[in-house]
């Protein structure tokens, strides 16, 4: 299955990098505080996040929205190694739990006896997936009636020089990481089909983008 070829390359990456993996990326994967930030979920609500790694987002997000429940999936289990580890330590296995599971086809219910989501976060995950568009239909669909689906990945470096592009894009192909060009493009076909709206923010020159896909009412 295509799932578990993927699920296996990832342990074999991150079977050491997880070791280490928070203290490196938090120099480069910016704009994950700032989506925390503006989850503002309803108290007692529902938040996932896609590809939840290491666990870090999760434990500053239940830090941030002391009134929700927090839920993580991961293709690794290599990584949810660590993510249950700082869980544990930080005292906050009550509030958050996590689960292997594929970005692209996953039951909330059978996972965490959850039927859907206020919130859902993929912080720098869809670059990494290859079917990254069925990775965020699968979450606009998992979210409830007023819920919202919050990205932050790679942009395509719009106001940077060729050179650091080219050089950025290079060293990421070296992690199995691809910027997707179509992402705003693709978050507004799906925004359309459950009838939601997109809200779009070029961070830092382009290198990276925030994007939110809205249902319900404005807020």
């Amino acid at each position: 299955m295509a799932g578990e070829g993927h699920a296996a390359l990832m342990d074999d990456v991150y079977r050491g990098q997880r070791h280490i993996y928070d203290l490196t990326r938090k120099y480069y994967l910016l704009g994950r505080d700032r989506l925390i930030d503006e989850l503002q979920p309803p108290v007692g609500g529902h938040v996932l996040e896609v590809g939840c790694g290491t666990g870090r987002n999760l434990i500053a997000a239940a830090r941030c929205w002391p009134g929700g429940r927090f839920y993580g999936i991961d293709i690794s289990e290599e990584m949810l190694k660590s993510a249950r580890t700082a869980i544990a330590r930080a005292g906050l296995t009550r509030r958050i739990t996590v689960a292997r599971g594929d970005a692209t086809a996953f039951d909330p219910d059978a996972l965490f006896r959850v039927a859907g989501f206020d919130r859902i976060f993929q912080s720098y995950t869809l670059s990494m997936i290859p079917d990254w568009q069925g990775a965020m239909r699968e979450a606009a669909q998992r979210l409830g009636s007023n819920g919202s689906l919050h990205i932050v990945d790679f942009g395509q470096q719009e106001g940077m020089p060729a050179w650091f592009r080219a050089g950025l894009f290079g060293w990421l192909g070296r992690f199995h990481v691809a910027p997707r060009a179509m992402l705003p493009e693709a978050a507004r076909e799906i925004a359309s089909d459950v009838g939601g709206r997109v809200t779009l923010v070029r961070l830092y020159r382009g290198y990276a983008w925030s994007l939110r896909i809205d249902k319900g009412p404005r807020r």
